[in-house]
């Protein structure tokens, strides 16, 4: 199939862009469906699920990894603080303090 993109006009040539990358992605979820089936199939040949040799992660919902924690409550080891997002009231405390590098962790 030729097309002949110097003949056509800037609008054409964007919707075929936009159909092309509409037609990429379609088939790169057909082909990742397709692996994913033959994945299980040759897991299944040596008796396992795909998720036992994926640690269970076979191709649901990403979750998002948790920081690991750089502070701990010197007065409540339980509590920890990953040193991103919102500072817990302990932190605070200690920050205003000064004793914030009490707190870190190794």
């Amino acid at each position: 199939m030729a097309v002949k993109l110097e003949k056509m006009s800037r609008d054409e040539l964007a919707q075929l862009q936009a159909d092309i990358e509409g037609e990429l992605k379609r088939r790169a979820k057909e082909d990742r469906k397709l692996a994913l089936s033959e994945a299980r199939k040759a897991a299944e040949q040596f008796g396992f699920s795909l998720e036992e040799l994926t640690g269970g992660a076979s191709g649901g919902a990403k979750s998002k990894a948790k920081g690991v924690a750089k502070y701990r409550n010197p007065e409540d080891p339980s509590k920890t603080w990953t040193g991103r997002g919102r500072r817990p009231e302990w932190v605070k405390a200690l920050d205003s303090a000064g004793r914030l590098d009490e707190a870190l962790i190794g």
